[in-house]
């Protein structure tokens, strides 16, 4: 049997199913064997791709850290103004924990709460959350320039704030199956503590 040639697409294909498995299952809930078999890639060319379960655990984070910036550049890009911009950011993950039916929340969160025990992993998923920290800042300074952000508080600080706010929210919004929390979050902290 030939062996299967190494490919970026199927690397891809293999980090998104890694991804939904990771979302869905958590890490350690997600094989290897699993991931393979849902992309119909064979057992042994798994290290044709990755070196470990961790560097695999790795790329995932760094998939979904590109596809928060994407989404994040995505909902800012055509909005009259960044706060505007950051609310349809929200939004859409609002729509999408409705269409997973309150399941999955934040992957980043998720294995944070997960993968305490490799650094490796740890620093991904820390670089992770400052590159999202870091759009939905430099989207508050901008809205801090415009008069629409308090400017007494560094942008980074509120965008610390509205991150972990958000992702508390997310916790809370699995248990009650509600939207409520991430409406109350985005109330109080874009549509009161933050305004000038």
């Amino acid at each position: 049997m030939a062996r299967p040639r190494r490919s970026d697409d199927t690397r891809q294909l293999l980090v998104e199913e890694g991804a939904a498995g990771f979302l869905a299952n958590g890490y350690h809930g997600t094989g290897i064997k699993q991931v393979l078999d849902a992309v119909g890639v064979p057992k042994g060319s798994f290290y044709n791709y990755f070196d470990s379960k961790e560097s695999f655990g790795r790329a995932v984070i760094d998939y979904h850290a590109r596809c928060i910036q994407r989404n994040l550049a995505e909902a800012l890009g055509p909005a009259p103004d960044p706060v505007t911009g950051l609310r349809a950011f929200f939004a859409k993950q609002m729509d999408e924990f409705i269409e997973s039916d309150y399941t999955g929340g934040c992957l980043i969160a998720n294995l944070g709460g997960e993968l305490e025990g490799s650094e490796t992993l740890r620093e991904s998923l820390s670089g992770a959350f400052r590159t999202w920290r870091d759009g939905v800042a430099e989207a508050l300074r901008e809205a801090q320039e415009l008069g629409l952000v308090r400017a007494d508080i560094e942008a980074e600080e509120l965008a610390d704030l509205l991150v972990e706010s958000w992702e508390g929210s997310v916790i809370r919004m699995k248990v009650d199956r509600s939207l409520e929390p991430l409406h109350k979050c985005l109330r109080r902290l874009l549509g009161d503590y933050f305004r000038p």
